[in-house]
């Protein structure tokens, strides 16, 4: 048997759990704070495998063995690994409490509606994809991927919580920082968990199930459902295929350019994404804002003109969503196809642009289709009876870049 237990958060290691151990394995300080049974060997983890094959070696021979992890190590922690080499059987999970849980209680917030990520050996984006997106959010994080580098591309309105050494009576600390705050400071090495808030929002409401919100209700939403100028805004049947081919997602970033109303930046946050709206007209920025609140999705709105307003955006998108015409569209296009991660998709009413954005797409290395989209909807004649009401035709060009970006969905 394979004992696991959770520490590291102020729950002691049960005396009878190491009493019988002929290996006991451990992060250093979790190793110095338990006394270790004479005879037993003492492993302390770095990398993995190495550790892995020695747990292999006694539990080849039945002799037992604890190891020694922080919190709840079912929890993002050593229990998958350990599952996934030896057996969820042959594991007697003891969990302590998480540092998520230690860190909300800190400061007396419910957590059931915290979305939870780890930046702990993974790729920062994602994580900063999901605090630009949630009002609350828990970041487990490692090196290159501290409170200092979350500060830097976090959103200035949020609120860093950051919880170092908890569970240390002599070390612990919980500080409130801005992001600016916590972008100046060398946080060094006890930072347990940072928690993310846009503290308007932070309590929450009740939840029936915790965690990542799930998808709403529904999509590709009636005009009416946004603030619009003269029918300018993309159709309901244009913008679901659009979103179907963007595949917004939590962890995402994803870039509305030339957004109008903002109906694509809309739906893409109401689906998990972060998103940027770019839009030249004046009035334009504020009816997206308008628009962001009422749906209550946060969507940062950048005022300028495509492709220059592109150059000064932070992060690459993974899916971009191009509204709107004119003689800039194969230059947007292409500086749009150059950032994005994953699929650029375009929407236009005149079919003479439609080659030079399929050569910006397929220049770029995207494979490249498209369709001509024409619906008739239902509306009523005197005398209780219905027409079919042609809309504009739209051609919707897409672009899938190849390879694809290896990205797993947000766990």
């Amino acid at each position: 048997m394979i004992t696991v237990v959770g520490t590291g958060t102020g729950a002691p290691v049960p005396a009878d759990v190491l009493a019988g151990a002929a290996l006991v394995v451990g992060g250093r300080r979790h190793l110095d704070a338990v006394r270790v049974p004479d005879g037993a060997e003492r492993v302390v983890l770095g990398p993995l495998a190495p550790a892995l094959d020695t747990v292999a070696e006694y539990v080849g021979k039945e002799l037992p063995v604890v190891v020694l992890a922080s919190g709840d190590p079912g929890f993002f922690g050593i229990v998958r690994v350990l599952a996934e080499r030896f057996g969820s059987g042959l594991l007697d999970v003891r969990p302590g409490v998480s540092s998520v849980a230690a860190a909300f209680a800190r400061i007396g917030l419910p957590w059931d509606d915290a979305v939870v990520v780890s930046a702990h050996g993974r790729e920062l984006r994602t994580a900063v994809n999901v605090c630009r997106a949630r009002p609350k959010v828990a970041v487990l994080t490692g090196p290159g991927a501290g409170p200092a580098e979350l500060g830097a591309a976090v959103p200035r309105d949020r609120v860093l919580v950051v919880a170092s050494a908890l569970g240390d009576p002599e070390r612990e600390r919980v500080e409130r920082v801005t992001p600016a705050q916590a972008a100046a400071r060398d946080w060094g090495t006890a930072v347990s968990v940072v928690l993310c808030l846009d503290e308007a929002r932070a309590l929450g409401a009740v939840r029936t199930v915790a965690g990542v919100p799930g998808a709403p209700a529904g999509w590709a939403l009636a005009e009416d459902a946004f603030a619009h100028r003269d029918s300018m805004i993309t159709k309901f049947e244009v913008r679901a295929l659009a979103l179907a081919r963007l595949g917004p997602r939590l962890g995402d970033l994803v870039w509305d350019v030339g957004a109008g109303s903002g109906s694509v930046a809309v739906e893409c946050a109401r689906l998990g994404a972060a998103v940027v709206a770019v839009e030249k007209a004046a009035d334009g920025v504020e009816r997206i804002r308008a628009n962001a609140r009422a749906h209550g999705v946060d969507v940062d709105v950048v005022h300028g003109s495509a492709p220059q307003a592109l150059e000064d955006l932070a992060g690459d998108p993974d899916a971009v969503f191009v509204g709107g015409g004119g003689r800039e569209l194969p230059a947007v296009v292409a500086a749009c196809a150059r950032r994005a991660r994953r699929t650029v998709v375009v929407a236009m009413a005149a079919l003479d642009r439609v080659p030079a954005a399929r050569a910006a797409l397929t220049g770029a290395g995207f494979t490249c289709d498209g369709v001509l989209l024409q619906a008739s909807r239902l509306a009523p004649l005197p005398g209780d009876v219905t027409r079919l009401a042609a809309t504009n035709p739209v051609f919707l060009l897409w672009g899938v870049r190849t390879p694809a970006p290896s990205e797993g969905v947000v766990q």
